[in-house]
Order: structure tokens, then C-alpha cells, then sequence
């Protein structure tokens, strides 16, 4: 049989659509009824992260934790195996200004990782720390994450800032974001390829879109990053407001910073986008404020229903039963003593006879009172379909919340081994429908230093996952209840690829 280019041109398309997520490893699916060839999932191939700009403070530690989970054959070995981030070049002026003139000899990768399984740990408490970017390949492509972690002891940014490094992309919504006075805001952009990027920043308040000019068409450089403060693009100042992260050409990583004077800082990350259902996992049980920010990105108003998923039941919260988000505005609400002293989540649902509109969404959660207090943010996350790792645990100040918001599900856990030592350690939970299950009480057997939890869904409905991470103060601020809270969505360690007749001349029109 002879391959012309309609049946080239078949495979070319294959091997595209497996690049989407990433590059899958492309062997022949197994074969189905009718001769024809079903869909295989196969392992992507490579991986791409970008990890922001750390706080710029003298008293910042920041620690970068990197690890990539094991196959479920085992395989920890591959001649094409390599992964690891490399330093960023930083702009000045919003991308418009000149590049950092010094030479640096080329630096050495950081969390060059060796094998799956294990945690690699990379600690600075450079206040120049850069932003970075880089890649895994072969067998630690899938479900390679990097969790950064920055711990501030002091000073207006004071707190313990957490994100998980995402892969770059072309669209991100941000929610809970703000422009007035005392909140320092920055979106930092990040571009990891070689071919410059052109962004566009929009920001929405309540009363709709918020004219800007200097948000238009940023240059983002190849290979560099650049920080933007949200309130140079507004004239007036304003709280509780949506920023939209365009790219018009190439691709960036983009996370916010927020600086509160006084409640203290953390990372925002991007939320997940929908208009059947938002979950935002995680909210600790002794919060002492939690502050809803939506906004409607479609045409049309959203009418939601608010429930809180708590240890055993969902439940509405007095006086905040539903909410109102109209199309292009942003929208916030305080939920005040929303967990009664229960860990939970909040899930967001198109009311009955509600209209529908896709909607994003942040909590902002607070702990501690008075001029201890300290700030999180959790944006509403996408499920786990198969399988998510949250890198960057340690000790007894790290917790799961996993959310089955519709249906029973189960789901196996494995804690890894640590960095410096110790043995992975399994555990099944099945999820009661409408809850949110804590787990806080599973480590690594002898585990020393920092280690993973991966979450892989068995059966039943959705799950959808957070890790709290909590730390005590030091110095001015040894008695402020530090955290931070991040989601995580299915890893995407698989791609689809279509099957294809066994006798592809049938596609050949028999050539």
C-alpha cells in the first residue's frame, strides 16, 4: 500500500493534534471492531513551565521544589530523559524599555531532575531571584510540576506567597485583583520561547470595562520576563476588579502578585473559566474572611447558585444564596463566617431557571485578626480527570482538600518519598457527593524534606484539589497565621490520539 499525501497528510495531523497539550510518543493504538484503530492515550513527550519573578525583598526565602510522578509501568528510565529551568532575562518599563546590558556566563539548569519519584529542591534568598523557564522530556515529561514557595518575614509584602508554575498559554482570567491605594499588584509576564510576544491588558470593574492605552500591545521579548503594575492602567483607583490576559502573538506565562500594606501578599493565579460549574477548593476551617470576586465573561448575565461543601453536606449560605454577575462587569461579595469552623469549598452552579454565562472566579480568605492577619487566594480550578501532583510539601504544615461537588468518587493518594530520604505511601478515599474531604494526615513513610501528593481519580464524578501550605512567622511577624492555598488541575500527562483504519486506502480514495 502506498502512502501518498492525503495519508501524510493524516499522520501530520495527528501528530499536531497530540502537540496541543504536548508532544505525545506516537505508537500504533490497539486495534478495534471493524478493523478500525481506537483512540490510544499515550504519555506526552514534553513539557513546558514558567515559574515568576519571586518577591524582591532582603528578606525573602524562596524554595523551588520539582518533581515528576511515576508511570504506572514503572518506568523511571529513558536515554531521552532530561528536565530542568533555566533563568529568565528581566525588561524594564513594561517591555517597552532597555534590556539588562550585564552578561552572565550561561547558568546551570536548576531541578535537573534524574528520575520520577523523587522531589528536587533548589533553595535563594537572592532579593534578584529571576523568573524561570524550561522544560521535561521523555519519561519525565508527564506530570512534571514545579511548586515555588516564598516565605517574607517582614515589611509591607510580609507572608508566605505559594504557585504553582503553569504552562504558558495565550488566554488567563484573573479575578480579586485591585488598583487602589495599598495593594501593590503586578502581572508578570513571562515569554519562554525565542520570538517575541504581543499582550493586551484589559481590566473590568463593576460597572463594566475600565478604559486603559498603556495596556495595549506590550512587547514581551523572547526568552524574557516583565513585571506590570495593575494600576498604571487605570486612571482611578479601584478594588475587586478582573484582569484579562490576551496574547495576540506568541505565548507567556502570566501570574499576579498581590501586595496588600496591610494584610499581607500572595500569588493570584489564573481562574478556570465556565458556565456549568466553578469549584474553588480549599478554604481553611479557622478563616476569619472570605471575599467572593466573579466575573460574567460571555454576553449574558449569570445567575448563580452558592453552596458551600463542607465535611459532610453542601449548604447555602445565609443571605448569600445566589449571586448576580452582569455580562462584562465584575461582581464581589463578602461571605463572612462562611465555614463555621469546617474546611470546605465553595461551588458556583447556574441557578434553577437561571441564565447561563461563562463566569471566573477568586476567593480571597483570610487568617488571624487585627494586624496579624494573612491573605490567600483561590481561584476557581478545573477538575482532576485522571491525575494531579502538588509538589512542594513539608512536615506536618501541609493539607489536601479534595471536592466531589456532583456524585460519589474515589481517588487514590500517594504521598512521595522525600527529597532527602523516605518512602511513598498510598491511600484510597472515596468522596461522599456535595463534600470536601481533608487530608492531613498522610506522609511519606520516614519522610525527610519536601515531598508530592498525586491525586489520581478512580471512578465516579468529578474531583477538584487544593494544598494548603501553612508556616509560622518569624520576627515581626511570629504570631501571623501564615499560608497560601493552591489549586490544581488534571496534569495532562496524556494526550488522545484518534485511531485510524487499519487499510488506509479506504482514506485514499483506494490510491
Amino acid at each position: 500500500m502506498s502512502l501518498n499525501r492525503t495519508t501524510l497528510s493524516l499522520i501530520a495531523a495527528l501528530v499536531a493534534l497530540a502537540a496541543v497539550t504536548g508532544v505525545a510518543s506516537l505508537t500504533a493504538p490497539a486495534a478495534g471492531s471493524d478493523g478500525e484503530r481506537e483512540a490510544a492515550r499515550l504519555p506526552v513527550q514534553r513539557t513546558s513551565l514558567v515559574c515568576p519573578q519571586p518577591a524582591s525583598s532582603d528578606l525573602a526565602n524562596t524554595t523551588y521544589t520539582g518533581y515528576s510522578a511515576p508511570s504506572e509501568s514503572g518506568d523511571a528510565d529513558g536515554e531521552d530523559a532530561a528536565a530542568g529551568l533555566l533563568p529568565a532575562r528581566r525588561t524594564l518599563d513594561g517591555g517597552q524599555g532597555e534590556e539588562e546590558s550585564e552578561k552572565e556566563k550561561k547558568p546551570k539548569p536548576l531541578l535537573a531532575l534524574k528520575k520520577p519519584g523523587t522531589p528536587l529542591v533548589h533553595e535563594t534568598d537572592r532579593a534578584d531571584a529571576p523568573a524561570l523557564t524550561g522544560s521535561a522530556e521523555g519519561v519525565l515529561a508527564p506530570g512534571w510540576t514545579v511548586q515555588q514557595t516564598t516565605s517574607i518575614s517582614a515589611g509591607p509584602g510580609r507572608g508566605l506567597l505559594g504557585v504553582n508554575c503553569t504552562a504558558p498559554d495565550t488566554d488567563f482570567w484573573f479575578t480579586g485583583v485591585s488598583t487602589a491605594e495599598g495593594r501593590h499588584d503586578y502581572v508578570h509576564l513571562t515569554n519562554p520561547d525565542k520570538a517575541p510576544a504581543t499582550v493586551d491588558l484589559q481590566v473590568y470593574g463593576k460597572d463594566g470595562e475600565l478604559r486603559t492605552d498603556s495596556g495595549t500591545g506590550l512587547n514581551v521579548p523572547g526568552g524574557a520576563t516583565i513585571p506590570v503594575l495593575l494600576s498604571t492602567l487605570t486612571a482611578k483607583p479601584a478594588t475587586n476588579v478582573s484582569l484579562n490576559v490576551a496574547v495576540r502573538a506568541g505565548r507567556v506565562g502570566a501570574q499576579i502578585q498581590a501586595v496588600d500594606e496591610e494584610l499581607g501578599s500572595d500569588w493570584i493565579a489564573a481562574s478556570a473559566r465556565s458556565e456549568e460549574r466553578l469549584v474553588l477548593p480549599g478554604i481553611p476551617a479557622d478563616a476569619t474572611g472570605v471575599r467572593l470576586v466573579a466575573h460574567a465573561t460571555g454576553g449574558k448575565d449569570a445567575e448563580l447558585a452558592v453552596k458551600f461543601a463542607g465535611p459532610t453536606s453542601s449548604i447555602s449560605p445565609a443571605g448569600n444564596e445566589t449571586l448576580h454577575v452582569k455580562s462584562g462587569m465584575t461582581t464581589a461579595v463578602d461571605l463572612k463566617n462562611l465555614t463555621r469552623g469546617e474546611a470546605g469549598s465553595l461551588v458556583l452552579e447556574p441557578s434553577e431557571g437561571g441564565s447561563g454565562s461563562p463566569v471566573v472566579a477568586t476567593l480571597r480568605v483570610l487568617r488571624g485578626k487585627g494586624e496579624k492577619q494573612e491573605t490567600a487566594f483561590i481561584p476557581a480550578t478545573e477538575p482532576v480527570t485522571s491525575r494531579a501532583t502538588a509538589a512542594g510539601s513539608e512536615g506536618e504544615d501541609s493539607s489536601l482538600s479534595l471536592v466531589a461537588p456532583a456524585g460519589t468518587a474515589k481517588v487514590r493518594v500517594t504521598a512521595s518519598a522525600g527529597s532527602e530520604g523516605g518512602k511513598p505511601v498510598k491511600k484510597t478515599y472515596t468522596l461522599k457527593a456535595g463534600t470536601t474531604r481533608l487530608v492531613d494526615d498522610l506522609r511519606p513513610d520516614g519522610a525527610e524534606g519536601h515531598f508530592a501528593y498525586t491525586v489520581e481519580r478512580l471512578s465516579g464524578g468529578p474531583v477538584h484539589l487544593a494544598r494548603t501550605v501553612k508556616a509560622k512567622g518569624s520576627g515581626s511577624a511570629k504570631d501571623v497565621p501564615m499560608f497560601t492555598v493552591q489549586t490544581y488541575a488534571d496534569d495532562r500527562s496524556t494526550v488522545a490520539v484518534p485511531g485510524a483504519r487499519q487499510d488506509l486506502t479506504v482514506l485514499n480514495g483506494g490510491g
